[in-house]
């Protein structure tokens, strides 16, 4: 093994920044109360919970009254896509035997896995396919649109590839047809790395991670729209305003606060460098590299895409190979989403592109840390790859 190393994985997740560290120590060692409490040390603590609430809500452009905290994107995933339903199925007799649901066959399994229990359930699902670019288009979004569509659930940045998609304008079609479909989003690419507010994606809800922006893991958030009264999901407690029980993580919450906060300070100098330090590396392997295949904003430079993901291929190689050569190289690099344990890219599939294309695909993604140094290593060890390796016919 290589002494290098080299993380080029933080959509799986990031570096703990220094300052949400510090802020999370401070927290165990001074404000150890229970923030429920209501003696001087729960409100101690209650305070810092509401300024963590406050730092991620002024990051997304909420109120802080709208976000609540969750043990992650994937319970926030969860509890808007069953919680959702839970509610609908309570107000509105003619779906109480299942209601109709859009959303994407590249979603996450955190927003995939739910709904299939719905669907097995009862509910309709239709799963809309990206476009050649990768995108869920506003076209295709309308054009799935019913009557009867009671929930919509589209991420915002795909988590394989970046693309970014036009969430606003799906808001916009509902209205415009006057709707009550309840638009979701997993925003945890997004936060902080792309230009959003919720106002402007217009979505009842949004879900945030603490993991995809230098903060602690185990914590994330919910934005819930106030016309929205989801059916609580974790039961046990009167916490966050009675629908999501059980003590708030404190520590991580605060984590979470200091990260957002600072992303949000930072958020025009480390897109930027993020951005350049994306085309530089896409140059250096177009130079490099002849057989390589950058997928997405290279050969769509009119959509819109994160700077912080990179999808590319080598066609004719196996992406674990290439992943394992990296690594012995101290490189970090995945090759789809990291749930998915070496499955195939679902996106790339659901883009219909060449196996080849698929089965040599890596993501790389990167972050504020990153360098260019470590940029010309990852091109030299991954053109070294491609001289050495075995490739297949």
């Amino acid at each position: 093994m290589n002494d290098k190393k080299v993380y080029f994985d933080n959509a799986a997740s990031t570096r703990v920044r220094d300052e949400a560290v510090d802020a999370m120590v401070r927290v165990m060692r001074d404000s150890y109360g229970n923030p429920s409490s209501m003696h001087s040390c729960g409100r101690q603590a209650g305070a810092g919970l509401e300024g963590a609430r406050e730092s991620i809500a002024g990051a997304i452009g909420a109120k802080a009254k709208n976000v609540y905290f969750t043990s992650g994107g994937t319970e926030a995933n969860n509890w808007a896509i069953l919680g959702s339903a839970d509610f609908l199925m309570s107000k509105n007799t003619q779906i109480r035997n299942g209601g109709h649901i859009i959303t994407s066959a590249t979603e996450h399994s955190a927003v995939l896995d739910p709904i299939k229990k719905l669907e097995s359930k009862g509910w309709e699902v239709t799963y809309l396919l990206p476009d050649s670019s990768g995108h869920i288009s506003a076209e295709t979004f309308s054009n799935a649109l019913r009557d009867d569509t009671a929930i919509a659930s589209i991420m915002l940045v795909n988590n394989e590839m970046g693309a970014v998609n036009p969430v606003g304008d799906y808001y916009r079609e509902i209205k415009r047809r006057g709707l009550s479909t309840v638009l979701h989003t997993d925003a945890v690419q997004g936060m902080c790395k792309i230009p959003f507010s919720v106002k402007t994606l217009g979505a009842d809800l949004v879900t945030v991670s603490s993991h995809k922006l230098h903060g602690p893991k185990g914590v994330g958030a919910l934005y819930i729209k106030d016309k929205i009264k989801l059916t609580a999901l974790i039961l046990g407690g009167n916490h966050e305003k009675g629908i999501r029980g059980g003590t708030e993580a404190l520590p991580a919450a605060v984590g979470f606060g200091a990260a957002a906060r600072l992303g949000l300070f930072e958020f025009e100098y480390n897109t930027s460098a993020v951005r350049d330090l994306r085309d530089y590396m896409s140059t250096l392997l177009k130079d490099n590299i002849p057989d390589i295949v950058l997928i997405g904003e290279s050969s769509f430079p009119d959509k819109k895409y994160s700077p912080f993901i990179l999808s590319i291929s080598l066609p004719g190689f196996m992406s674990e190979s290439l992943m394992n050569f990296l690594d012995d190289k101290g490189i970090c690099v995945s090759r789809s989403a990291a749930c998915k344990k070496g499955a195939r890219s679902r996106t790339l599939e659901a883009m219909r592109l060449n196996n080849d294309v698929i089965d040599g695909s890596l993501r790389v993604s990167l972050s504020r840390y990153n360098t260019r140094d470590e940029v010309e290593y990852f091109v030299s060890m991954l053109k070294k790859a491609s001289e050495v390796l075995y490739k297949k016919l």
